[in-house]
Parts: C-alpha cells; sequence; structure tokens
C-alpha cells in the first residue's frame, strides 16, 4: 500500500467521499485540502449525493452545523468541485450510482437477507470512477471506508470479514466481481502523508507530527492498522 501513495496521488482528480471529509474535519484538518489542491493541480470532486451527506443535511443540525459550514466554504471557493466543472452531469452519475448499489448490494446473503454493502454517497463515488475512466482522466477516490474499499480492491476477502462482523454465515451469491475491478482508492492517512511530506502541515517537532496525523485520523473513522501506519512513517 505505502508503495502506492506515489503513483495514485498528485495527477488528474480526486473524488472524495463523505467518509473522507468526516475524518479530516472531525481533526480540524480540512484547511490542509487547500493547501493540497495548489499543489495537485487538478480536481477535486465530490458527487451531489456525498454533497448532502456533508453539506446539505448537516448543515441544518446543531451538532454538525460548523463542520458542514467547513465543508460548503471549501466547495464555495472551489477547492472542491461537483462533477460539472468536467462535463459531467448529475444524471450521468446517479444512473450509474443505482446500478452499482443494485449489483453490491445484492452479492451477499446473510440471515436470509441480501447485505448492504455500500450506501449512496460511496456507490456514487464509484459511479463517478467509471465515467472518469471513460473519459480518461487519471484519478482516485478518497475514501477511509473499509467494507467499500474492499469491495473494489480485494472482494473476495468480503464474505470472511462480514462474517466476522455480522456474527453470522454469509453466503455469496455472486462470484464474479469484474464490475467492481479497476478502482483505486486512497484514505485520509495517505493523504496526511503527502501533506506531511510537503510541508504543509504547520507544526514541528518531527516523524512525531506524521505519527499524531496518522493516529488522528484512525481514531476518527480512517480504516488504518498500527502496522499501516508503521509502513508509511518509514517511507522517505
Amino acid at each position: 500500500m505505502p508503495d502506492k501513495i506515489k503513483e495514485r496521488g498528485i495527477k488528474g482528480a480526486i473524488i472524495f467521499d463523505a467518509s473522507t471529509l468526516i475524518s479530516l474535519s472531525m481533526n480540524g484538518l480540512l484547511e490542509v485540502l487547500i493547501d493540497l489542491k495548489k499543489q495537485f493541480k487538478g480536481k477535486f470532486l465530490i458527487t451531489r449525493l456525498v454533497k448532502e451527506e456533508v453539506i446539505d443535511r448537516p448543515i441544518k443540525t446543531k451538532r454538525f452545523g460548523l463542520e458542514a459550514l467547513r465543508v460548503k466554504k471549501l466547495l464555495d471557493n472551489k477547492v472542491l468541485e461537483m462533477p460539472s466543472s468536467l462535463g459531467i452531469k448529475s444524471q450521468d452519475v446517479e444512473e450509474k450510482t443505482q446500478k452499482i448499489i443494485d449489483i453490491a448490494n445484492s452479492m451477499f446473503v446473510g440471515k436470509g437477507k441480501n447485505i448492504e454493502l455500500i450506501h449512496n454517497g460511496e456507490a456514487s463515488c464509484l459511479a463517478l470512477s467509471r465515467l472518469l475512466l471513460d473519459k480518461k482522466i487519471p484519478h482516485v477516490i478518497a475514501i477511509d471506508e473499509r467494507t467499500t474499499r474492499m469491495l473494489g480492491e480485494k472482494p473476495e476477502n468480503l464474505k470472511k470479514l462480514l462474517s466476522r462482523k455480522m456474527n453470522t454465515k454469509i453466503k455469496l451469491k455472486q462470484k464474479d466481481f469484474k464490475y467492481f475491478r479497476g478502482f483505486k482508492f486512497i484514505r485520509s492517512s495517505e493523504l496526511m502523508y503527502v501533506a506531511w511530506k510537503k510541508g504543509l502541515i504547520d507544526l514541528k517537532d518531527g516523524g512525531s507530527v506524521l505519527d499524531a496525523l496518522l493516529f488522528a485520523v484512525k481514531f476518527k473513522g480512517c480504516s488504518i492498522s498500527n502496522d499501516e501506519i508503521e509502513k508509511i512513517k518509514k517511507i522517505k
């Protein structure tokens, strides 16, 4: 995984799922995206469904209103942009989103019911990725949630993970995972590594800053193991 950071990071577009934006927001790290965007010289994208998750719904609440306003500011200032900035229609994203949801959420069965693997926002990120592939635009999906990443990277391991999480026997209805191949992912942990490496974190204390950043996003929802953190810290 760490070797992929450099090859995935700084060209084309990054599609942000709600999980990554929430992890960064809860750690007060959203503004790091402003400097990362300047280094990136590409697009930071969110779908309409992700916008609903991180701005439209939470902005109406007392508990999450401030975080939503901070994300909205990034959108207003075009740090984050909608797919329309690349000529992609929301309708096209949402048509593919529904297809992905229908396939993914009928792949596994537990306790006699189809298991819901992914939600609308995550599925919309995969859908947008497919559309960017059609346009031959290099990109990655920034997502902290483990299940969706496994669906795209190691779907054959999902049965075991789901069985452990749900404490029940899981049946696989569909063994053909080709529809979910080809996605490339990055997490908030890798984004923070890049920011730290490029001197965009205004804290001074050597490697302990990187350690603090990685564990901060881990404790706010980024699915990363302690071993993976140690590997990232060893990258030069």
